[in-house]
């Protein structure tokens, strides 16, 4: 037998899977939440407050996942260390940290654990959007070609405005880095002892190109004099393809793991790129949708097209052979978090537990007896500001049509339906920037959990939804990636179709849209639209809203 092991380190946890092969079973499953979780209050070490909008991470939980997740998915399996042929791992990204020579993270040296800048920031670290905006205006004065294929506008999530900030607000951080790396590529990096980057990675989130490598360093020191060779000396111009062996496992971390030394290492991947072999995609015209805290919309193509406010479009970045395009919308799970932990009164915790159901649960029945449109709601999906098609983390939410009469299902229904008509509002961009959708699938936990979201999603999007197969879906795909690195001399693959076809899979029912429920968003979605342009473009008033918050809480920090 030949298996290989996944690793998906997400927001809040990493997630291991060990899977057969020839038959895409998986055979174990083993979880780890961070010891740190999100850090976006207080720095662990000095109590720090950190101001809004920061999330940061510790790499030591990254570490902890590798060394208790595989170990545990060798004692469940009872499987022989010589029947594993391949690792794969993917992150959440843009997340990136700054390292010494050897690799080590400078939060984890004792000179630098107290300063915040040293501690890897998060995807959803948005602190960066001033620097964003500031390299976004100086690109499009210069006419920089690479802005387009990010449709429009680098996010502040991404690597560069990230590292603007750094050097910033804490020089002497930038200055001590040997490198600043995303994760994916320092985890591989603590497996295998080589440092290769992901082309994925670089290529959605560090605006590198295939053909024109990164930004020229006259754009680069226009943007600040201290980046004028960023590339050369924090970065490398040595960048790798998802799906190639990075190298062999160490001596240390095979002893950490239970693993053999010399196990086969793929380069890093990111997530939601991961998880598209997952779900059996090999060819143009299929979108997925990873649905969790957020969202990302992940499709293939032929050619490179320029699609308003997508995250990125990279050649060989999801699968050899195509061209990858990303969009995302960064809040959709956090969105029903929010109304839970905040907003949801204490009858219906009792309710719940009377019910013995989860109070996701119980606001997903009450909200399902609702008629579309009953509640007079209508809502903004940006709690979190918005990824695509606007590209700006400064956009805030909006609830209309409040009333007193409002209930928490009312509430929660309006925002189940605002992140769809954002995904309506993603495909229908693609569309008309002449990148084709004809098919829709979906994993993550949403997709696996609540069919009272995934219905109103076929309703909206007036298309069928496929789901995944597995509940574990870019730890399968890191597993998939993982029996490319092997290859076919070692019970792998050397083809990413035939291990799709042996490994990937989706569930045997799909969704689909019901008329009459598509009629009736279809004029709700109407109104969507007149807000999203209103409030994404012409009118400024969440963004003067927030700098005000965020003048008010600098003064609160300080005081």
């Amino acid at each position: 037998m030949a298996l290989t092991i996944g690793v998906d380190f997400g927001t809040l946890s990493g997630r291991a899977v060990l899977v057969d092969v020839k038959t895409g079973e998986e055979i174990a499953t083993a979880v780890k939440e961070y010891t740190h979780a999100v850090i976006d209050d207080q720095l662990p070490s000095t109590k720090q407050t950190l101001p809004r909008d920061w999330a940061l991470q510790h790499p030591a939980d990254y570490i902890e996942v590798l060394g208790e997740t595989i170990p545990s998915l060798l004692k469940q399996s009872k499987a022989d260390p010589t029947e594993i042929i391949g690792i794969g791992i993917d992150f959440t990204s843009c997340t990136i940290l700054p390292i010494d020579e050897a690799g080590t993270p400078l939060c984890m040296k004792d000179e630098f654990a107290g300063e915040p800048h040293s501690y890897v920031k998060l995807w959803k670290h948005h602190a960066a959007q001033e620097q964003a905006n500031r390299l976004n205006q100086l690109a499009e004065k210069r006419n920089e070609a690479f802005l387009k294929t990010y449709g429009g506008k680098i996010s502040s999530e991404w690597l560069v405005p990230k590292v603007m900030q750094i050097i910033e607000e804490a020089p002497h951080i930038y200055d001590a880095a040997a490198e600043i790396i995303e994760a994916c590529d320092w985890i591989v990096f603590q497996l295998c002892g080589k440092r290769k980057r992901s082309n994925c990675a670089a290529g959605y989130k560090a605006i590198w190109n295939d053909q024109k490598g990164y930004p020229s360093t006259t754009f680069f020191s226009a943007l600040d004099p201290k980046l004028e060779n960023f590339v050369q000396e924090k970065l490398t111009e040595d960048i790798y393809s998802i799906g190639e062996r990075a190298g062999g496992l160490t001596e240390e971390m095979a002893a950490k793991t239970g693993l053999l030394p010399g196990t086969a290492v793929a380069v890093g991947n990111i997530d939601a790129h991961a998880s598209v072999p997952a779900v059996g995609i090999t060819d143009p015209g299929k979108m997925l949708m990873i649905m969790g805290t957020s969202t990302c919309h992940m499709l293939l193509g032929e050619n490179i097209r320029i699609v308003p406010g997508m995250c990125g479009v990279v050649q060989d970045g999801i699968l050899p052979g195509y061209v990858g395009y990303e969009a995302g919308q960064s809040c959709v799970g956090d969105h029903f978090h929010w109304l839970i932990n905040h907003f949801v009164p204490e009858a219906y915790m009792r309710e719940a537990e009377q019910a013995e159901v989860t109070i996701f649960d119980l606001l997903s029945q009450k909200a399902e007896r609702l008629r579309i449109g009953e509640s007079g709601l209508l809502a903004l999906d940006w709690w979190n500001g918005n990824r695509s098609t606007l590209v700006d983390a400064d956009l805030t939410g909006m609830m209309l049509g409040l009333t007193l009469s409002t209930k928490p299902e009312e509430i929660f229904r309006a925002l189940v339906e605002a992140t769809a008509f954002g995904t309506r509002m993603i495909i229908e961009t693609f569309r008309q920037s002449g990148v084709p959708i004809e098919e829709l699938y979906a994993a993550g936990g949403i997709a696996e959990k609540n069919s009272f979201i995934m219905q109103i999603y076929a309703d909206v999007t007036n298309m069928e939804i496929n789901i995944s197969g597995s509940p574990q879906a870019p730890a399968l795909g890191s597993a998939i990636f993982g029996a490319l690195a092997a290859g076919s001399e070692n019970g792998g693959y050397d083809q990413i179709e035939d291990a799709v076809r042996h490994m990937g899979k989706v569930k045997n029912y799909t969704y689909k849209p019901n008329p009459e429920h598509v009629t009736l968003y279809d004029q709700l979605y109407a109104e969507y639209k007149e807000l999203y342009q209103y409030f994404g473009k012409q009118n400024h008033v969440m963004k003067r809203l927030k700098k005000l918050k965020n003048i008010q809480s600098i003064r609160s920090i300080v005081k």
